[in-house]
């Protein structure tokens, strides 16, 4: 095969791994593990909740709240069952075939475990500073290497851990803002079926791993008037650019010479979100919140990838969302807190694009949670949130070695069902 023909096949099997690739960003693998109190009311009020878990939301929560640590952790179970409906393959100068391979695939994403650590430090009167790590995207998905959706994707891989290191300070009595710097560490593995084009021959195999370091930041503040309380945060997009590795290989006959091991380099933005809460005192013992998060998802617009001295950008098409949600807050007695709330949260993929590697639709969820004061100064707070998401359509179209005689399309068709059970806890110290 010549060089410039091998180099269109390698480059086509990779662009149809990468449209998978960055769509691993939907809105659901957009973790919302991020502080036990506020997942208690599917984060409603997120955003103008105070303290060190809260830092997370908005880093003017940290304000007067005095020196404090948090160390917690939510554990979430994933329901997830994906159906063929149709789905094809066509190689080159052939009919069009049934994909084939396992039809009903059950439970092919992992337990999650996201950590999350706080800790803040007053600067005199008026000044605080403090840290968090949290794990704001996950996804881990491992289908059959048979199974009918593996030209999208057999295995995902993708985990970023934020760094959020903030300052924040009380202006006024009723007023309070901050500011952060936040570093977040890339790390992804993904691997898809590439078809032969004989039917007899096994499929080929492209894996894709890749990571990187890169920066944003996030600002906020928070005023309080009598019984009312607002807070707002805007957290910017992140241009990622990730140093990484492409492989092909397994591919057979005419194929054969296709077969590569190259560095590759990726490079996408993550989404700037603007959030706004608010929190009613309606008696001495009963809040209510109620929050509106507008994330840019239009800002994921491409891919842009290069390896073995080839360029190409990868149109994602998503599209902005708003999420809402509300929830309640009751001091039952001088050390329970009960809590609850409900979220409505649409997904960003566009119906066109709903494929195996981001099972993703709209999803509403809800949650309950307290906290419970142990001793002076100790407190350890519970979360539990049930997901639901809307039955979807799969609908994916795939071209392998494009521009080539040896172009094969594949089509993925099919229904998704999802629902995601997450418990979590965090103790809390004030100093």
């Amino acid at each position: 095969m010549r060089l410039s023909t091998k180099a269109a096949v390698g480059g086509s099997a990779l662009l149809a791994m990468m449209g998978a690739a960055g769509a691993a960003q939907a809105g659901g693998f957009q973790a919302p593990e991020l502080g036990v109190r506020a997942n208690g009311m599917a984060n409603a009020g997120a955003a103008v909740l105070r303290g060190a878990d809260a830092l997370a939301w908005n880093p003017a929560a940290i304000a007067g709240t005095g020196a404090e640590g948090v160390v917690g952790a939510s554990w979430r179970r994933t329901s997830l069952d994906l159906s063929d409906d149709g789905s094809t393959l066509t190689r080159p100068g052939q009919a069009t075939l049934p994909a084939g391979g396992q039809a009903e695939l059950h439970d092919p994403a992992e337990d999650f475990t996201a950590p999350s650590l706080a800790f803040t430090l007053p600067l005199g009167d008026r000044f605080a500073a403090g840290v968090s790590v949290t794990k704001p995207f996950h996804l881990r998905l491992e289908y059959p290497a048979d199974a009918f959706s593996r030209y999208d994707l057999t295995r995902n891989r993708i985990e970023m851990t934020e760094v959020r290191g903030a300052l924040a300070a009380s202006v006024t009595p009723w007023l309070d803002v901050g500011v952060s710097v936040d570093g977040q560490e890339t790390r992804a593995l993904l691997d898809a079926a590439s078809p032969n084009i004989t039917p007899a021959s096994a499929d080929g195999l492209q894996q894709l791993t890749a990571k990187g370091w890169d920066f944003g930041w996030a600002a906020g503040a928070q005023a309080r008037w009598d019984r009312f309380e607002l807070g707002a945060s805007y957290r910017s997009a992140i241009d990622r650019n990730l140093d990484g590795r492409l492989r092909l290989g397994g591919l057979t006959g005419p194929l054969a010479g296709a077969n590569f091991d190259a560095p590759a380099d990726v490079a996408f933005a993550t989404p700037w979100s603007l959030t706004v809460a608010g929190r009613w005192a309606a008696t001495d013992a009963l809040a209510l919140y109620a929050q509106v998060a507008r994330t840019g998802w239009s800002k994921y617009d491409t891919i842009e990838l290069a390896f073995a001295g080839q360029g190409a950008a990868i149109v994602q098409g998503y599209r902005d969302t708003t999420s809402v949600a509300a929830g309640a807050e009751w001091r039952a007695s001088p050390t329970w807190t009960l809590r609850g709330g409900v979220q409505y949260d649409p997904t960003p993929t566009p119906a066109a694009m709903r494929e195996p590697g981001v099972p993703d639709s709209d999803r509403t969820t809800w949650a309950a949670g307290a906290t419970v004061d142990l001793t002076p100064g100790l407190s350890l707070d519970l979360a539990a949130s049930l997901a639901r998401f809307e039955d979807t359509r799969l609908h994916r179209d795939l071209v392998f070695y494009g521009g080539t005689p040896a172009a094969t399309g594949a089509t993925i068709r099919g229904t998704l069902r999802r629902e995601e059970f997450t418990l979590g806890s965090a103790l809390r110290k004030r100093f």
